[in-house]
């Protein structure tokens, strides 16, 4: 077994070329690398953001450099642990553990609200609340890589999905979102799109390029719990498979992407349409249980909370619970 000093010898020897070139990059500040972490101090020029860019090679990653250190900004001088990896997978703490809201829009309006309709001022608001109170919109895939344990996902958390696929999507939230960097998942049914009210498959693959996500709501909507009348059971489970499958197919057709995500329509599942699922090779499903999602939540029963056109803001804050405390005895 090699000595002590030899063994650091060794180490030091992998490590140097990174060291020479993290000091190239970042001069005059001095870096010292460790296995996991590097501790690093800022310069007056340096934000979360280029730090982030700098060691990690991803200035987004500027969250993750300030939950470690418990920081909201920088001073110069002041010594940083970067940590290389995640540090908080499930989000578990001593008092408690993290949960991710997931909202569900469906239908938008310059000034007309109803159950289904959120105006563009109160859409507006409610995109400004988040930004300004630093909550992170995160994609699908980054919600499941939470969820199993993967990867670690900022504190303040929150998914926005949308459901059917209405054209005012494209006229008032679409702009809304992009204006404060937000993203946002669609669930199309896609019996629905290309008619006079929702979106064509141009807007669509549109939207797709500009970085938003498009996945599945089944064909028809139609409630897959339930049998239509006279429909036998073979016939209910052939009806079932389509209305999964066929979706999914069509929009790799269209846009050339692979649907791994689901929303059940009207939130209604049952263990067939969950088997059908994971045969079809869905990765997850939501429904619209008002609620928020910890590590441990069921992937094929993922909770959302619908966001409707009365709510004013304080409703709408009250759907925003990321932490779930635990009493400590």
């Amino acid at each position: 077994m090699p000595k002590p000093a030899n063994r650091r010898k060794t180490v030091f020897g992998k490590l140097f070329p990174l060291y020479l070139l993290l000091l190239t990059a970042c001069a005059p500040s001095q870096a010292r690398i460790y296995d996991d972490f590097i501790i690093v101090k800022a310069t007056a020029r340096d934000t979360l953001s280029s730090v982030a860019d700098k060691y990690l090679n991803d200035p987004t990653k500027d969250w993750l450099i300030a939950e470690f250190n418990d920081i909201k900004t920088l001073d110069n001088g002041q010594e940083l642990i970067i940590p290389l990896r995640p540090f908080d997978k499930g989000g578990l703490k001593v008092n408690g553990y993290q949960t991710v809201p997931v909202f569900a829009y469906h239908s938008f309006s310059k000034n007309s609200p109803s159950k289904m309709i959120v105006t563009e001022a109160a859409f507006e608001a409610q995109m400004k609340y988040l930004k300004v109170n630093g909550y992170h919109v995160i994609t699908l895939d980054q919600l499941l890589d939470f969820l199993d344990f993967k990867e670690q996902i900022p504190e303040k958390s929150v998914v926005i999905t949308i459901d059917n696929g209405w054209s005012s999507f494209s006229d008032i939230a679409f702009p809304i979102l992009k204006k404060y960097g937000f993203t946002a998942t669609l669930f199309v049914y896609t019996d629905f799109i290309g008619t006079s009210k929702a979106l064509s498959w141009k807007q669509i693959n549109n939207l797709s390029k500009n970085g938003f996500d498009i996945q599945c709501k089944t064909k028809t909507h139609r409630n897959l719990t339930k049998r239509i009348k006279k429909e036998s059971f073979k016939e209910h489970f052939k009806s079932l498979e389509m209305e999964i499958s066929y979706p999914k197919k069509l929009i790799k057709h269209k846009l050339n992407k692979e649907c791994s995500y689901f929303a059940y329509p009207y939130g209604k599942t049952n263990n067939l349409v969950i088997a059908i699922l994971k045969k079809q090779g869905y990765r997850a499903a939501f429904t619209v249980k008002r609620a928020c999602n910890p590590f441990f939540v069921n992937k094929y029963w993922i909770h959302r909370s619908v966001i409707y056109g009365d709510y004013d803001i304080e409703r709408f804050k009250k759907n925003l619970s990321v932490f779930h405390k635990i009493k400590l005895k």
